[in-house]
């Protein structure tokens, strides 16, 4: 497929920009989403000179129901066609559920999953019409199992990649592509923004980079899951599902303990 315009959600840093500035370093044209304009208007005065690309800025808070309308709406106004969605916005949090703020979690599930849901409706449209289109959601190695200490962030990831693949399936026959990048621990602010400090899996993360290449290779081959460690991809799809639900719930809670 030839390049053309990606809109990333995210993208003014950590993962999001990374892939922004994939994609823009092989000309594509680039929308980039997210709250901080000041930040994105640097990005987009460092990619439009560096790459001689295109790029957009919409500032907008994803945990707002009525957000993917208005970013439809923006890229429809410009008269963009959209060939490349990658939805990478998205955040967590630590600790128990019940002790949790209700509102905080909302948030979460607006974010990560129904934002994202609204946003590859609203351009899966185009793509299935123009017979062409990639999408990238960025879940997590989360989605394969229950997260006690992060209940309803790994239960929200459980949703991207489930749909992910299932939406791959429906869209096929149409020469379109949706993949789930599915990394570890990544070195972004998410551990900040999530109350991650001191959460052992932290300590060997990836970098933004890295995990970036490897989603964004796999969006382009149309791969349905990508795991940026190989190590992951055996432990998640032939050990994990053999162990014990009590074992495996155990495990995962054990690796989200913070240190003492």
């Amino acid at each position: 497929m030839n390049l053309s315009t990606a809109l990333i959600t995210g993208a003014s840093n950590g993962i999001g920009l990374e892939l922004a500035r994939i994609h823009a370093s092989k000309r594509g044209d680039v929308v980039l989403v997210a709250r901080s304009r000041d930040k994105l208007e640097s990005i987009k005065q460092e990619f439009e000179t560096k790459y001689g690309v295109k790029a957009y800025v919409l500032t907008e808070d994803l945990a707002d129901p009525a957000s993917a309308d208005r970013i439809f709406a923006a890229t429809e106004s410009l008269g963009l066609s959209i060939d490349v969605l990658i939805n990478n916005a998205g955040f967590g949090g630590h600790g128990k559920f019940v002790e949790r703020d209700l509102k905080a979690e909302q948030a979460m599930m607006q974010v990560n999953m129904a934002t994202l849901t609204n946003l590859t409706h609203h351009y899966l449209k185009g793509m299935v019409a123009r017979r062409r289109g990639r999408i990238l959601n960025v879940s997590s190695t989360a989605s394969f199992m229950p997260g006690p200490l992060q209940a309803v962030y790994y239960a929200t990831k459980a949703y991207v990649t489930s749909f992910t693949q299932a939406v791959a399936e429906e869209v096929r026959e149409y020469g379109v592509t949706a993949t789930a990048l599915c990394p570890g621990a990544v070195a972004t602010g998410f551990v900040a923004a999530g109350d991650l400090q001191g959460v052992d899996v932290w300590k060997n993360a990836k970098s933004a980079e890295s995990v970036a290449r490897c989603g964004y290779e796999a969006m382009m081959r149309g791969d349905l899951v990508a795991f940026n460690e190989q190590k992951l991809r055996i432990m998640l799809d032939w050990i994990v599902p053999l162990l014990p639900r009590k074992m495996a719930l155990k495990m995962s809670r054990q690796a989200m303990e913070k240190a003492a």
